[in-house]
């Protein structure tokens, strides 16, 4: 577990990158220097009417800069408020949190797939940036796309869409089987539904998966058991057959939680 830290991290840029979909890059140092492919931050609101934080993971890390990038979705007014802040702007942030994405388990003369949906596409970015092996990036959109330039620059970039407008029509595993992947290690993020299938064929064609699992969080510490699924193992903090995605996640291995 990498070091947390909570600090005012000044807004350098932001656009709108899609319908709803906002680009921020934030100065934030020591949290770009530490975090792992996969890991998240909380921002707090500035607006003191909103106590909790909204936890956004990281989509990609410049340290050379000091420099880490957010790309997400519009949902409520707490996002709201982050897609009308200007450079300059500041919000205090907590991070990196939670497990990230193992990237040992896919070094070099290893094949990945790194499967993202809606959302949960992000943290895909950072984490092709930092395999060594051979990266397959397959991404589902419901139609408008986003981040594809990025995604393409590691390896290859696998689309599938719901309308059929880019890619595959269909989902992302549909994309796998028209393109005839395959692989030694699977790595996803993305809604429930999308998980569980990968996971059901990770099964059977018995390829090591790992799962970042999507969940409303409060605290992102681990402290309020708000964000909890069901795992194999009993927890050591809850003494019961549940995992903190804050804590213990939100990267697990697939046959270790139920989803």
């Amino acid at each position: 577990m990498t070091d947390k830290y909570r600090k005012q991290a000044v807004v350098r840029s932001q656009e709108q990158i899609a319908t709803g979909i906002f680009s921020m890059w934030l100065e934030a140092e020591e949290i770009a220097c530490s975090a792992r492919p996969g890991q998240f931050i909380s921002i707090y609101s500035n607006d003191s009417g909103r106590m909790l934080p909204r936890p956004i993971s990281i989509c990609e890390t410049e340290q050379e800069r000091g420099m880490l990038r957010i790309v997400y979705r519009v949902a409520g007014k707490g996002t709201e408020e982050f897609s009308l802040a200007h450079p300059g702007d500041a919000f205090d942030i907590l991070g990196p949190l939670g497990n990230g994405f193992p990237i040992e388990r896919c070094p070099q003369g290893k094949r990945a797939f790194l499967i993202g949906g809606g959302i949960g596409i992000p943290p895909m970015v950072q984490l092709a940036k930092s395999l060594e092996g051979e990266v397959q990036t397959i991404v589902g959109y419901r139609d408008e796309l986003f981040l594809t330039n990025e995604l393409s620059v590691n390896g290859e970039l696998y689309v599938a869409t719901e309308d059929g407008s880019s890619g595959t029509k269909g989902n992302v595993l549909d994309c796998i089987h028209e393109n005839r992947l395959s692989a030694d290690v699977i790595y996803a993020c993305g809604p429930t539904p999308m998980l569980r299938a990968v996971k059901a064929y990770a099964q059977e064609q018995e390829i090591e998966c790992w799962l970042s699992l999507e969940e409303r969080m409060a605290c992102g510490i681990g402290a309020c058991l708000a964000c909890v699924c069901q795992s194999k193992e009993i927890d050591e903090h809850s003494q019961v057959h549940n995992k903190r995605i804050c804590k213990e996640g939100p990267v697990f291995r697939a046959e270790d939680v139920e989803i």
